[in-house]
């Protein structure tokens, strides 16, 4: 069956799916507007002109200079994870030939991470000749590792730092529990340790959880780890531009489940921003304005890379065959 055939057999997805990330955007920035009108009403201000004073306050130029050189070291960092885990698990791409596909990936991630994560499967089953599910697996993969390693960081910071955390955060260890205990389950499935007759796992869109043994997890969680490192001290910094205290422990708690939001299918991420100011609700500006920027200037930026490796990946992807 041709991809053009293939396309036309699969059905639209249903209106409120496609609906329901903006109406959760909505719904996020209604609740975000009436927060900061209250806490604009008690300094005897409009909402217009408290902003204005949050965003006039913050040093601009070094904030820049915090964000441009990480948003460049974490498109490196991403892209190694995607080279490691594709040439394990389906083709021998070499690394800079990876840098076009997770950099133009970028563009279509502005709205959904998991779509740009789709798009990088269509270029590597055009590119290389990989089967889509079995590309399709590996991206499966990064996303499983991605929420081991950010559910690690998030026990490591509660454990470190957890009297400085929202009261939410008690719930860290025990979804820690949760996830860690449904790994091990995980994997004992994919070695065989459990259902050893079962059809299920020979299925394409799950080899490479057949092949991976829990070193490459790890792998794949050390791998990404020097990103979110990265992170912690980049975010605490630039909170600190913003005019809110913060210490770099207590962002190694916050930063995970920030991410974790992050990941949600919303446009201009609304999910995370709202996440900041539910965690620091006695700034509600500063956290709205911070957010707002900081996930912003991120995936447009790495949009922005994306850009500069378009015209090689759409010429690359136009040559293949198929």
């Amino acid at each position: 069956m041709t991809d053009a055939v293939a396309n036309r057999a699969r059905p639209a997805p249903p209106l409120w799916q496609r609906a329901l990330p903006w109406i959760v955007t909505l719904v996020c920035f209604a609740w975000l507007a009436r927060r900061i009108h209250g806490a604009a009403a008690r300094e005897g201000m409009s909402a217009h002109a408290y902003l204005l004073g949050v965003f006039a306050s913050v040093s601009w130029h070094r904030w820049l200079a915090l964000m441009i050189p990480y948003s460049a070291f974490f498109f490196l960092v991403d892209s190694t994870v995607v080279w490691r885990v594709v040439n394990w698990f389906n083709a021998r791409v070499p690394w800079r030939e990876i840098l076009p596909i997770r950099a133009s990936a970028y563009i279509i991630s502005i709205l959904n991470e998991q779509i740009g994560k789709g798009a990088m499967a269509l270029y590597l089953n055009r590119r290389n000749g990989v089967p889509g599910w079995e590309v399709g697996s590996s991206m499966l993969f990064i996303m499983v590792c991605e929420l081991l390693y950010l559910t690690f960081w998030a026990l490591v910071g509660y454990a470190i730092a957890g009297d400085e955390l929202p009261h939410q955060f008690r719930l860290v260890p025990w979804i820690a529990l949760g996830v860690f205990g449904a790994f091990a389950v995980w994997v004992a499935y994919f070695r065989g340790w459990i259902a050893p007759h079962s059809a299920l796992r020979q299925r394409p869109i799950l080899k490479a959880f057949r092949e991976a043994g829990p070193l490459r997890y790890a792998a794949v969680a050390a791998l990404r780890s020097p990103a979110l490192l990265a992170a912690v001290i980049v975010y605490t910094l630039a909170l600190r531009l913003f005019g809110v205290d913060a210490t770099f422990v207590q962002m190694l708690g916050v930063l995970p489940v920030i991410f974790f939001a992050a990941a949600v299918p919303t446009p201009m991420r609304a999910a995370a921003i709202t996440i900041w100011v539910v965690l620091f609700p006695e700034r509600e500006a500063q956290m709205s304005a911070f957010g707002f920027v900081m996930h912003n200037f991120f995936i447009f930026f790495n949009a922005t890379i994306g850009l500069f490796f378009l015209r090689r990946a759409r010429r690359e992807l136009l040559a293949a065959p198929g």
